[in-house]
């Protein structure tokens, strides 16, 4: 398969051969789905907390006499079925959400929004990021010469890039992180992904596998 890689200016200056193995796979959205809720289960964080009667305060004293007052009898106003008492099965902050996934269905999710980007044309192979100057309205000029009508940008670079970093840190939208480290969430939450040459080689040596 082969991408289109453009330069600084936004012009298209030729192609790349890409690896079939990760940039052109069967689609299955299934696969895709479980992985993702995978990802947002293992993020989820369990705040709901409740308390059981053993953990309320209050309910030392019998509230009245067993017999003769005419009313149900209750030991103690820590029940359930009382207003302030404990919670009957009630969320625990003690839940664990996090969820496990074989790391090969990780991969393939991966490769298939890969080939989802590259064959809507929403992948852009960059020549590289060797910017003149390393200004946030440098990289904004860039992304409006390139070919993207999306508002969110997900950029790839091969390996951790402090000058890519900066210059994009501060833009609204737009994302960086290091081609070894994509994920599907991040991949289907950015319409359009920018990745420099090295990049997609990094892709390549780490997928391939």
């Amino acid at each position: 398969m082969k991408l289109k890689v453009y330069n600084l200016t936004g012009k298209s200056i030729g192609t790349m051969e890409v690896s079939d193995v990760v940039f052109n796979v069967a689609i299955k959205p299934e696969i895709v789905h479980t992985v993702f809720v995978q990802q947002t289960n293992n993020q989820r964080e369990p705040w709901a907390d409740t308390k059981t009667k053993g953990e309320v305060s209050g309910g030392g004293k019998k509230p009245w006499a067993q017999k003769g007052t005419g009313r149900a009898r209750h030991g103690s106003i820590r029940s359930p079925i009382w207003k302030g008492g404990g919670v009957t099965f009630g969320p625990l902050s003690t839940r664990n959400y996090k969820t496990k996934i074989n790391k090969k269905i990780r991969r393939s999710a991966i490769k298939m929004c890969l080939t989802d980007k590259a064959q809507n044309e929403t992948l852009l192979v960059i020549e590289d990021f060797n910017f003149t100057d390393q200004k946030t309205k440098v990289f904004a000029a860039f992304l409006k010469e390139l070919p993207i009508k999306t508002k969110t940008v997900l950029v790839l670079t091969a390996g951790k890039d402090i000058k890519v970093i900066r210059m994009t840190k501060n833009l609204p939208k737009v994302e960086t992180m290091r081609a070894e480290d994509i994920n599907v969430m991040e991949l289907l939450k950015n319409s359009a992904v920018v990745a420099s040459k090295d990049a997609v080689k990094k892709i390549e040596e780490v997928f391939s596998k």
